[in-house]
């Protein structure tokens, strides 16, 4: 999988990408998916995705446009040799940010769950001066926790593969937050279900991503014929790896 970044990208472009095939899902070739300038390249080998991407370097210089391989990356899920276009290294990884998520290279979301539940406890310690308010009432805080932290965790949490060991750090994690606005520590004798009856959250954070991961498949699902759609309900073969 190739991660690049074109400017003014144009559709002709794209017409040669499609051309070669490779990935059929459903009889349907995909082989690229495009976000605003960002640009994802899908193949079945290296030397199919090195193939693809000398294509789509040649069509770039066509129209004017340069490939920064600078800010292109190589994903794999086997070994891959490190190529040079031009004398320039690009790089391979095993991991990489796109759009705010963490994208690995077996697809595991355990470790974009835990790298969000930090950035949601950064969110909530930024709040300490708001939340230690004595100005402010408590179902007030509970709306802003709701509205200024739960955000950063759930973003895109309905394309995740939620195991049950994630589910509970989900739910600790929770318990920490109100924990922390009620200021009361791990340490003191107070039962969850106390925490849980002083806030009165209505629903749970993990309640609230079963909800969204539900809407978006139904979402989904009405539209005919679409990409979204054909992914979704599309077969890839092979096997898992065990575990996954």
């Amino acid at each position: 999988m190739l991660f690049f970044q074109l400017k003014n990208q144009r559709e002709n472009l794209f017409l040669v990408i499609r051309s070669t095939s490779w990935n059929q899902d459903c009889g349907r070739n995909i082989n690229n998916l495009r976000y605003t300038d960002d640009t994802t390249l899908m193949a079945g080998s290296e030397e199919e995705l090195k193939n693809l991407l000398i294509k789509v370097k040649e069509e770039s210089e066509n129209v004017g446009l340069k490939l920064n391989i600078q800010k292109t990356k190589i994903l794999a899920t086997g070994p891959i040799i490190s190529w040079k276009i031009n004398g320039e290294t690009m790089e391979t990884v095993t991991d990489f940010v796109f759009w705010g998520s963490k994208i690995t290279a077996y697809d595991d979301c355990s470790h974009e769950i835990k790298r969000r539940l930090l950035l949601e406890r950064k969110a909530m310690t930024n709040l300490n001066s708001i939340l230690k308010s004595r100005d402010i009432t408590l179902p007030t805080k509970v709306c802003l926790v709701k509205a200024m932290v739960f955000p950063v965790v759930i973003w895109g949490c309905e394309s995740w593969t939620i195991k049950k060991t994630e589910c509970q750090r989900i739910d600790a994690f929770e318990l920490w937050c109100w924990r922390r606005l009620l200021r009361v520590p791990w340490s003191a004798r107070r039962s969850h279900q106390s925490i849980l009856k002083e806030i009165n959250p209505k629903y749970s954070l993990e309640d609230l991503m079963l909800k969204l991961k539900l809407q978006y498949f139904g979402h989904l699902m009405q539209k005919p014929d679409s990409l979204e759609k054909t992914l979704m309900s599309g077969k890839i073969e092979g096997s898992r790896r065990r575990g996954c």
